[in-house]
């Protein structure tokens, strides 16, 4: 009998630990997906018999609400929950309600564009606009009575507005500094297929991306935080052409997909394959540091590029504005050279040029 109350009393111990602790885990979850307000973000304050502290109230840009006859309330920074007892709390303070008889309700209309910092390795660094709408979205959102979801106000959509990370990025230490704070952020999930904490985003906020000591080449894909795809300037001329249009080239570059190589692009250029004596072409690979202007380049036999490459250095992944040339083979330029020459040296052609060349 004493037993069976003891394994009754650990077994309902036991039941209320788990149900503590999923409820825990519950609470960190939706901690840390809830999106706290910013400047100019819009909220609407309900207030049963409180009409005069009820409306829709924007953050201003030093981040406060002006409610009625209450001081300016700080909000920017807070999740809707605890803007709502911030109201309470002040309401009750200035004794315009009962606690008993009080009730506040808040609710969010609409989500701001807001400007973050992005430093590091990613390839276009500096400040960034996220969630940024148009004006007609920004009128048909006002219409709807309470609710607003803003996919572009997270950790990701900063990175991906900054170009997104580079190879050499260390994502599993992306570092975000708000007020002060330094915390931590690991993305790896967006490659892995892991479950991913994808932080929202208030004014302010600077984000930094370490370095990794080495290229990762796992990162070099389209995701959530590299670029869809990248611009490649070509070049593929047998003899210099006088504009872009007679050569076929286009002024802004050629597109690939993130993650492309310099196989790639040699065969979207037309250098690979033809005749047998135009095997021993190359192909070069330019690419210029956008920090330093230093130039880098690849000079490589493109049928190494294409049968035997067994690395990154053989083979290099394109990268954003990189120029590949492609050169013709020594059989191809030893037959121009010849052909100037018995061009030059043909008694038709010596004979116009003495007798005829002149005339206009």
């Amino acid at each position: 009998m004493r037993l069976a109350k003891y394994t009754q009393k650990v077994v309902s111990f036991a039941l209320s630990m788990i149900v503590l602790s999923l409820a825990a885990s519950l609470t960190i979850v939706a901690k840390v997906n809830a999106i706290p307000l910013s400047a100019g973000d819009r909220i609407r304050i309900l207030i049963p018999e409180g009409e005069l502290f009820s409306g829709v109230f924007e953050v201003n840009l030093d981040g406060k609400i002006q409610v009625p006859y209450l001081e300016p309330l700080l909000v920017q920074g807070l999740e809707i929950s605890e803007v709502r007892q911030k109201i309470y709390d002040a309401l009750i303070a200035n004794k315009y309600f009962q606690p008993k008889f009080l009730q506040v309700s808040v609710s969010i209309l609409q989500w701001s564009a807001i400007q973050v910092t992005v430093s590091g390795e990613t390839f276009q660094p500096g400040r960034i606009i996220v969630n940024s709408r148009s004006a007609e979205d920004r009128s048909q959102q006002q219409s709807v009575s309470s609710g607003d979801y803003p996919p572009e106000r997270y950790l990701t959509a900063a990175l991906r507005g900054a170009g997104g990370v580079m190879p050499n990025a260390n994502i599993k230490e992306i570092r975000l500094i708000r007020n002060g704070k330094d915390r931590k952020v690991d993305l790896t999930g967006i490659f892995t297929g892991e479950p991913v904490v994808d932080v929202p985003l208030v004014a302010g906020d600077r984000i930094i991306v370490p370095k990794s000591p080495e290229p990762q080449n796992e990162f070099v894909r389209p995701s959530q935080i590299t670029p869809p795809g990248i611009r490649v300037f070509l070049s593929n001329l047998t003899k210099s052409a006088d504009s872009n249009s007679s050569a076929s080239i286009k002024s802004d570059g050629s597109s690939f997909p993130y993650g492309a190589r310099l196989s790639q692009a040699v065969v979207s250029a037309n250098c690979a394959g033809g005749i047998v004596t135009a095997h021993d072409r190359h192909a070069l690979l330019v690419r210029v540091n956008r920090v330093t202007g230093e130039t880098i380049s690849w000079d490589r036999s493109i049928e190494e590029i294409m049968r035997t490459s067994k690395n990154d250095n053989d083979n290099p992944f394109l990268m954003p504005e990189d120029t590949v040339a492609c050169y013709d083979s020594t059989t191809s330029d030893v037959r121009d050279v010849l052909s100037t020459i018995s061009e030059f040296l043909n008694p038709f052609n010596l004979i116009f040029n003495i007798f005829g060349g002149n005339k206009k």
